[in-house]
């Protein structure tokens, strides 16, 4: 089996990449049959942009801190656990933003798409679902797209809904309500095109964050789940990402 390990830019992540590559070896990742990130949930959503064109299955090992999208690390046994890992295959979002100056920019998402406030003036936004306005005026910190392995994260810290995997759904949640103020987001199906307007942008710019790409001074976002594409994730049996899913609903 051909490994290519990849380490986050920390001591112990090196530690750790020079302790696989002498014992399974140092591979290219376009040579290899699976990747290897070493670090944590950031950097495994590095790896997963940066190698998107190669296809490679991705078995993550948490050298970082919560992990979530990775497994246990352990120097010994790696072949044996990436063969019979369970794969689950993520597909990401793709946010296409426009700029105040006309320019048009497009990145992918796998956990979700942003908007947020630039300044300390509230956003102001409107909402529209598959072309029809459903929410005219939205007064916020910002609003977010999930995807189920994304809903866990940030959407989970804003309040959002937990999404099972195979679910078909993403989640759409505000950021801090000001107006409307009972308004707590909708569960809605993957298939749904959101627009998203920002309706003062000159007193009231925001930015739109797909993952790690921000884009600033936006008027208009638009967000999809992209099929083209697909990411193939490996996991213990015993820790596998449905599971994980599942268990963070029924954490008091």
């Amino acid at each position: 089996m051909k490994i290519a390990f990849r380490a986050a830019p920390t001591e112990e992540a090196r530690r750790a990449l020079a302790a696989l590559q002498h014992r399974y070896g140092a591979h290219d990742p376009a040579e290899a049959d699976v990747i290897v990130p070493l670090g944590g949930d950031g950097f495994m959503l590095e790896i997963l942009h940066t190698h998107l064109d190669l296809a490679r299955p991705i078995y993550g090992m948490n050298l970082g801190t919560v992990g979530f999208l990775l497994n246990a690390y352990a120097l010994d046994g790696l072949e044996e656990r990436i063969s019979r890992a369970q794969r689950v295959e993520l597909y990401p979002l793709r946010m296409r933003a426009r700029l105040a100056d006309g320019e048009v920019r497009e990145a992918l998402g796998i956990n979700e798409v942003s908007i947020y406030r630039e300044t300390r003036q509230a956003a102001w936004l409107r909402i529209a679902i598959d072309g029809v306005t459903r929410l005219p005026e939205l007064v916020c910190d910002g609003v977010l797209v999930a995807t189920p392995a994304g809903s866990t994260a940030y959407n989970l810290s804003a309040h959002g809904p937990i999404i099972p995997l195979g679910a078909n759904l993403l989640a759409l949640t505000p950021i801090s309500p000001f107006r409307p103020r009972r308004w707590r987001g909708a569960l809605l199906s993957s298939r749904s095109c959101f627009r998203i307007d920002t309706l003062d942008p000159l007193k009231r710019p925001v930015s739109a964050v797909a993952d790690f790409t921000e884009v600033r001074d936006v008027v208009s976002v638009e967000i999809w789940e992209d099929r083209s594409i697909s990411f193939h994730l490996l996991f213990d049996p015993e820790h596998n990402l449905e599971e994980r899913i599942l268990k963070e609903q029924f954490i008091p």
